[in-house]
């Protein structure tokens, strides 16, 4: 599919609408098992086309692990679950050289594959984890690839994680570092479920019954349907004016900017850089093809902006002091006429 011709409208035709069923489909089968946070399905399925990662922020006992389970069945791929603490060291992650007897009697060196080496990692509680062992996802995730001991080790393709943190309970956690952040394509905040969905959740999981997930990709295809996914948003087009629409957005949060509004100036210390943009266009493609369109919106933008950029805004003193967020700084924007 990355090879389609846009210029054949059947064929983009049939493209897109393939696009569109695996995407219903996707969330379809996760709704088996996920009540109540369609949204954040959304996000996470979206991630996933734009071939990026996702951290997802919300108190314990909301099913974030479940969701991600769940997303990685309904793939087909396989699902490495990490549970970041303070003594975890890097090499419980990527993996590490051991030394061992082959057939002959001889011992040599032998790399034992880490959790990393899954087509959906998940990173439980991540911030719960040292720097130095938070940092050892970050080639992974940037590069597609694990170093250990000069060698280097490309993990299964396809390759995403998923991460989740606690906001509240912070003692004896580690803050991820905005450069690690700014490598999640969105961040999304897993909402308490509602009186009706919390019904739902209790007739689900306190009965004789479960949730069977199937996933709508083979194993053998799974990985060459998703690349397809993948590439078909990589050809939905952007006009010269979207660009600059997107590229005033980014302005508008930057302090230091001219077109900077007084509240941005008053409360943040660092804008979005380049890979936040990257990522806000990304996702707004996707967004366009599930409207059935090949070409970039304003409304595409608009709502995909939040969970792109809320994790790149480094605030200052002053926005804590007075109770200001980064979504409400990006909501001013997203509704600045």
């Amino acid at each position: 599919m990355s090879d389609l011709d846009i210029r054949d409208a059947a064929a983009l035709d049939r493209a897109i609408g393939d696009f569109q069923e695996s995407f219903a489909k996707i969330e379809q089968e996760v709704s088996k098992a996920i009540v109540g946070m369609s949204s954040v399905v959304r996000g996470v399925v979206t991630t996933i086309c734009a071939r990026g990662h996702v951290l997802l922020e919300g108190v314990p006992g909301l099913g974030k692990t479940l969701l991600v389970k769940s997303i990685a069945q309904s793939l087909g791929l396989s699902f490495k679950r990490v549970q970041f603490t303070p003594d975890l060291m890097p090499s419980d992650v990527t993996g590490t050289q051991v030394l061992t007897d082959d057939a002959s009697g001889q011992r040599r060196f032998v790399f034992k594959q880490g959790p990393v080496f899954a087509n959906i990692v998940l990173a439980d509680e991540i911030n719960r984890a040292t720097p130095k062992t938070q940092s050892s996802l970050l080639e992974a995730m940037e590069e597609r690839q694990v170093t250990v001991l000069d060698q280097t080790y490309p993990p299964p393709k396809p390759f995403f994680v998923l991460a989740t943190q606690n906001p509240i309970e912070l003692e004896g956690t580690y803050p991820l570092p905005e450069a690690q952040l700014d490598r999640f394509l969105m961040k999304l905040i897993v909402p308490a479920p509602a009186g009706k969905d919390l019904k739902e959740i209790l007739s689900r999981t306190t009965g004789t019954t479960s949730a069977d997930l199937r996933p709508i990709f083979s194993p053998s295809e799974a990985s060459d349907r998703i690349a397809a996914l993948q590439g078909l948003v990589r050809q939905v087009v952007v006009s010269d004016p979207m660009h600059e629409v997107i590229v005033r957005l980014m302005s508008a949060l930057t302090p230091s900017s001219e077109f900077a509004t007084p509240n941005v100036k008053r409360y943040v210390r660092f804008g979005p850089g380049p890979r936040g943009a990257q990522s806000l266009v990304l996702a707004s493609k996707v967004t366009a093809l599930l409207d059935r369109r090949i070409n970039l919106s304003f409304e595409d933008i608009r709502s995909n902006i939040k969970q792109t950029l809320r994790h790149r805004l480094i605030l200052n003193f002053q926005a804590e002091a007075d109770g200001v967020s980064a979504d409400d700084l990006i909501e001013e924007i997203r509704n600045a006429k």
